[in-house]
This record gives structure tokens, C-alpha cells and sequence, in this order.
């Protein structure tokens, strides 16, 4: 059950516990990550998050987003965000094509350097 916003994308429940063991949130976040062309884990009232989803909005990108203090393993996933990235702050974080961008750091700069365009146009996130 999908759920539309006006201004962010598409929010979505909380999904199911990953299948492989509860210790294990990455494995959930790869597989949702593989089944949209655009997500975005964030934290609702992140300011580096929500300059993320106005710039996908505003490239007319519908991403998928996950409030990670919305869902019942938030934290869990947080944690995993964290040493997957090995950086202190876990969001904003992108997949676009089930491939890990990044940061926000990350995503400006291949918004900057002109790579961020034929990604989402791979992904089918951008019909230009």
C-alpha cells in the first residue's frame, strides 16, 4: 500500500523484518533498495535530508522514502547506515538503480560533475 505525499515522493509503511535474521538490517535495506529506482533514507526532521528530496522532487524524481524514525527497526538501520558508510551521521542515504550513491555529499557531487542525470535516467527514475 503506497501512500502519496505532495511534496516528497512516495512514502511508504514500515517494511517487513528482514528475511535472514533481525541482526541483519542492511539485508532489508538491499533488498528494498533493489525493488525502486530512487530511495532515500532520511530522518524527518533532518535538514541535509530534506535538501536531498528537494532536489530529486525538483528533478521531477519520485524517490521512495523511508523516515527511518518512523519504522520500527529505525535504529537498527541507522546503526547498520553508519558502518556501512563508517561516516558519524547515517543520512540522508541513496540508492538510485539498487546501487549505493551515498550522502549527501556524495549525490551533490555527481549532481555537480553531471553523473547523477544518466544514473537516474539508467534506473528509469528520468525520462528526458
Amino acid at each position: 500500500m503506497h501512500y502519496q505525499t505532495e511534496s516528497w515522493g512516495t512514502y511508504l509503511p514500515p517494511p517487513p523484518p528482514p528475511t535472514t535474521t533481525v541482526n541483519d538490517p542492511l539485508h532489508g535495506m538491499e533488498r528494498l533498495a533493489s525493488e525502486n529506482a530512487v530511495v532515500i533514507f532520511s530522518l524527518k526532521g533532518c535538514c541535509m535530508c530534506h535538501a536531498i528530496k528537494r532536489l530529486f522532487c525538483g528533478m521531477g524524481v519520485n524517490p521512495i522514502v523511508y523516515e527511518l524514525d518512523q519504522q520500527p527497526l529505525g535504529k537498527e538501520m541507522e546503526k547498520a547506515l553508519v558502518r556501512l558508510l563508517g561516516t558519524n551521521s547515517p543520512v540522508p542515504v541513496v540508492f538510485i538503480g539498487g546501487k549505493l550513491i551515498g550522502g549527501m555529499d556524495r549525490v551533490m557531487a555527481s549532481h555537480i560533475n553531471g553523473t547523477l542525470v544518466p544514473l537516474l535516467k539508467e534506473a528509469g527514475a528520468l525520462w528526458l
